[in-house]
């Protein structure tokens, strides 16, 4: 039995709070009964509507993908280019998966998909404090007095990015190129090639390496692996964490 607020966010219709107010509202039934009291429990067999429609109470599941460059992570696009769900087997991609903190097209790594709406939501907060890590490959040959100024702070379009870490990895002379470590809480892969731009060394190459605690490790390029259950009860503990630190 699971809370019945759970069950209607886990299926993607609404977050756990608006869920709450469509059952005060009465616009929830199981079974054909109208539910009204919070707290309400159901199993997975029950029939439940919401504003008379039946919600999709699929199996969540949860999947780390090594997305390569040239794949949307989005399931739709209206000029038909790849997304991740091409790199994904027919028996997986058949569950209505979206992907948690989008890498933009030309953005490699670490991207994590579910079918779970109320995890999906919590972990794209601006506020949600996850932790991503990226290789990021510059043109030129980055001074450490642009690596200082990183660590302290630099206005990008109004607004001050901050990483949580800068380091600086490696300096191809030959190809005039640096290898950046960095991670970052809330800013958006465009904000970091922002950065960088600002700082005159546009981005070649983007990597996200980290999402969270979880690694690329044992998961090539194009290739996906699920999460353990330990994994996903991680996520939600940290979530919780993070949000009444």
């Amino acid at each position: 039995m699971e809370r019945l607020s759970k069950l209607i966010a886990q299926s993607g219709v609404s977050s756990r709070r608006k869920a709450e107010e469509l059952i005060l509202a009465g616009k929830v039934k199981v079974n054909g009964e109208v539910i009204t009291q919070l707290g309400t429990k159901a199993n997975q067999s029950d029939l439940i509507e919401v504003d008379g429609k039946v919600i999709n109470k699929e199996r969540l599941v949860y999947f780390l993908i090594n997305k390569p460059t040239g794949y949307l992570s989005t399931n739709q696009d209206e000029h038909k280019r790849r997304n991740f769900l091409d790199l994904m087997l027919p028996e997986d991609k058949q569950f209505r998966l979206f992907p948690v903190a989008k890498l933009e097209y030309d953005t490699a790594g670490a991207l994590l998909v579910t079918n779970d709406g109320e995890l999906t939501r919590k972990l794209t907060r601006r506020v949600s404090g996850i932790e991503k890590e990226y290789m990021v490959r510059v043109s030129g040959i980055m001074i450490k007095e642009k690596i200082r100024q990183m660590r302290n702070g630099i206005s990008v379009e109004g607004k001050i990015i901050q990483p949580r870490e800068v380091q600086l990895m490696e300096l191809d002379k030959k190809n005039q190129s640096t290898l950046v470590r960095i991670v970052i809480g809330d800013e958006t892969n465009k904000e970091i090639r922002a950065l960088f731009k600002t700082l005159e060394h546009p981005v070649k190459n983007l990597t996200r390496t980290r999402y969270d605690f979880l690694t690329l490790e044992g998961v090539e390029r194009g290739g996906y692996r699920p999460l353990r259950a330990h994994e996903v009860k991680r996520l939600y503990r940290e979530i919780s964490w993070l949000n009444h630190a």
